[in-house]
């Protein structure tokens, strides 16, 4: 994990070489440029990549739900 950083719009850890540093109204905070690049495309395409998100970060937390599920038996 030390060559990974945590993506604030994502909230996954990518490479440090995917990653910009951006200035937001609370201060700098890390990007991966797969989702900077997302957000000048326009809504639709915005709007994609957060459902597109959203279904991976899911599918992640029902993954771990079922292995400590899969533990405590």
């Amino acid at each position: 994990m030390a060559d990974t950083i945590y993506c604030y719009h994502c909230r996954t850890y990518h490479p440090k070489e995917e990653m910009r540093q951006i200035e937001t109204k609370s201060g700098k905070r890390w990007r991966c440029i797969k989702s900077i690049e997302a957000t000048k495309r326009g809504r639709e395409a915005r709007e994609a990549f957060g459902r597109q998100t959203t279904d991976i970060n899911k599918a992640e937390a029902q993954s771990k739900a079922r292995l400590v599920l899969n533990v405590d038996r």
